[in-house]
């Protein structure tokens, strides 16, 4: 069974759900990417001129991504995209904290040699892999993203509970928007392969309690960077407020 991004071909709809598929994955990225202004409407008409896409369809990806959090949706007057804010992000960190710390002491309880296998192939893709994108060295690469995305997944793979992977494929999912929104490529001194190292290494030697440990602080180091870009954000959008006040 597949987690994260739903697949709306499965219902076996045809021509309609590839549509409503194609328009969910590329709006989904799109929200997930932080290429969309938060807390704006969006207007079937809009999302069917942008995706190419009849209303149907459209309707039927934006009730999916709802559903998912990634959008809200006002009675009677449609959807909008989710507001990021700083209590939001200390909330999703805190959950996704309590979830993970779970799925890893019953992964690290229940391991076997084809999982330790997994995991260290998982690090050594990610530790070959360039963080920062070529092209742009203030954004993250896509394929270390993906890398990444695979090492946290293999982490938790062996709890047993396809249910609980899913939930933490869900929160990632949230996670890694927050860290696009507070533009997450910039340079910050942090060695985030020695800290995927280190959570690996106490993994697959048993030690569940430090595993859990550098895995908390992974997440927490993460959010409080987010936090810091988020507030200095905020300063620079009263900076500016001012600064148009007093022409």
């Amino acid at each position: 069974m597949t987690y994260g991004a739903a697949n709306l071909n499965d219902d076996g709809t045809g021509s309609k759900s590839t549509l409503a598929s194609t328009v969910y994955h590329q709006l989904r990225d799109d929200l997930l990417g932080g290429a969309l202004e938060t807390e704006s409407k969006l207007r079937v008409e809009w999302v069917v001129s942008k995706y190419g896409a009849g209303a149907s369809p459209v309707r039927e990806a934006l009730n999916r991504l709802a559903s998912e959090g990634l959008l809200g949706r006002h009675d009677q007057r449609g959807f909008f995209i989710m507001p990021v804010s700083a209590a939001e992000l200390e909330e999703l960190t805190r959950t996704r904290c309590w979830l993970e710390e779970r799925a890893l002491r019953e992964s690290i309880a229940h391991r076997t040699a084809e999982w330790e296998e997994q995991l260290v192939l998982a690090l050594h893709r990610l530790g070959r892999a360039s963080r920062l994108s070529p092209q742009n060295a203030t954004s993250l690469d896509p394929d270390w993203e993906k890398l990444h995305r695979t090492f946290h997944r293999v982490l938790i793979s062996a709890c047993r509970s396809h249910w609980l992977v899913g939930f933490c494929d869900q929160l990632s999912d949230h996670a890694y928007r927050y860290r696009q929104m507070a533009n997450d490529g910039e340079s910050i001194p942090r060695d985030d392969f020695a800290e995927h190292r280190q959570i690996a290494e106490y993994a697959l030697d048993g030690n569940a309690d430090e595993a859990v440990k550098a895995l908390i602080d992974h997440y927490q180091l993460t959010a409080s960077i987010c936090m810091e870009r988020f507030k200095q954000g905020e300063v620079a959008k009263v900076a500016a407020s001012a600064e148009r006040a007093r022409r």
